[in-house]
């Protein structure tokens, strides 16, 4: 090491109202601009495994499971038309969510996430609150598969050469 210290700059951080999200329900595609904020993870399930020789166990991924979280304002009804669907027909809805991170500031530029086969966990049917001063929600849902179109790009300074 030379002792220089390459750090990233302030200006690419990533805005965080700076987004965009898509949800697309059979044909249908939806700006869905109520979006306060979405959370998606992925979770790698796995194993202990025993390991002769060793006292502690290693570890196995065996699989994943993606679930995610959403806020969005109390303005739009799709998610509760596929809730009462469900109810009516017992068939289940699925779609898919794409959510860009957008910075134009930022060097890292443009990131996007396509969440597929998603599906609703519950929701709110209906809501008021007197003494507030907008109403919002909240979901939770999982997705069976993902893809990233569009990846941010490498800082300047973070990979190191050999």
């Amino acid at each position: 090491m030379d002792g220089s210290n390459t750090v990233m700059l302030a200006k690419d951080t990533l805005s965080a109202s700076l987004a965009e999200c898509y949800v697309t329900i059979g044909d249908r595609r939806y700006n869905f601009m109520q979006a306060i904020n979405v959370e998606a993870k992925f979770e790698k399930q796995k194993t202990e495994v025993p390991i002769l020789g060793k006292p502690g166990k290693g570890n196995k991924a065996t699989g994943w499971k993606g679930t995610g979280s959403a806020t969005f304002h109390y303005n739009v009804s799709i998610f509760r038309k596929m809730m009462l669907h469900y109810k009516n027909t017992g068939e289940d809805t699925y779609f898919e969510m794409q959510i860009v991170n957008d910075d134009k500031g930022s060097a890292a530029g443009r990131q996007e996430i396509i969440l597929t086969d998603c599906n609703i966990d519950g929701g709110v049917l209906a809501k008021f609150d007197a003494d507030g001063e907008y109403l919002d929600e909240e979901m939770d849902f999982t997705f069976e598969d993902f893809s990233m179109p569009k990846e941010f790009a490498e800082l300047a300074g973070f990979a190191l050469a050999d």
